[in-house]
């Protein structure tokens, strides 16, 4: 079973043109650790939503008439929390979030619900959704706890581009034509800005091969509309620790 809520409290987006990115209301929410009896605690997903919406900002500032904005997504496929829709629409309200709709579906069905709102970008905490999706050809990311820990005055995307090496099989074919897909859309997005005062940031990282592979994967990425700012070649060496400099919001294979 899938049911959706439409928030009136935000103008919806273009459907034509906006980019759709579901996030799950466990990321973003924590369950009666918030500011009162109606109000949740923020996830570790907070910081993203709130660089989400700079860019939108942003972008809207450019071009008041603009289309081409990013258009969020709650799923909650959480029983307790689908028990408490009222709260997850009242801490939404409280801390000022821009979700179009409100997505409630049990565990079974939450790849419906991606595909009924046309998302673009899936985000989680929990591993099996996320291979769930992607096997559905939907581009998921997992999140962790260092998204927390992430500014919110520009959204930081790192692309890894060993997924190159992997072998193509029908369900890497399907997730790499979605993540294309989204990468143009992020690539029309950034050159709505200049290159010194954009909200986006997109970070290349290779962990093998050398620098024809990192020079390979940022070819792969330029010819989908997307310019790399910065790029790393690892050779090997683990990433970890320069993850934890470049403080991404997300991490897309390429």
């Amino acid at each position: 079973m899938v049911f959706t809520i439409q928030n009136t409290d935000v103008k919806q987006k273009d459907a034509d043109r906006a980019v759709v990115v579901a996030i799950t209301s466990r990321a973003v929410f924590e369950s009666g650790a918030g500011d009162g009896d109606d109000v949740y605690g923020v996830g570790v997903a907070f910081q993203l939503l709130k660089a989400l919406q700079r860019v939108n900002e942003r972008l809207l500032e450019e071009n008041p008439a603009e289309s081409l904005l990013f258009d969020v997504v709650l799923i909650t496929t959480d029983s307790q929390q689908q028990q408490q829709s009222s709260n997850i629409i009242s801490s939404t309200r409280h801390y000022g979030l821009e979700i179009s709709r409100f997505c409630f579906s049990s565990e079974e069905d939450f790849i419906e619900s991606l595909q009924n709102n046309n998302v673009q970008l899936f985000l989680t905490t929990d591993k099996n959704e996320a291979s769930q999706a992607s096997q559905k050809g939907v581009l998921s990311a997992l999140l962790d706890q260092q998204v927390a820990l992430c500014p919110s005055d520009q959204l930081r995307v790192v692309f890894c581009g060993d997924a190159a090496i992997q072998p193509d099989t029908d369900t890497m074919l399907a997730s790499r034509r979605a993540a294309q897909s989204f990468w143009a859309q992020l690539g029309e997005m950034q050159r709505r800005f200049s290159l010194n005062d954009s909200p986006l940031c997109f970070v290349l990282l290779t962990s093998h091969g050398g620098r024809e592979s990192c020079v390979g994967s940022m070819l792969t990425l330029h010819s989908s509309g997307v310019s790399v700012d910065e790029a790393y070649c690892l050779a090997g060496a683990p990433r970890g620790p320069i993850l934890s400099l470049l403080q991404p919001h997300f991490m897309l294979e390429e």
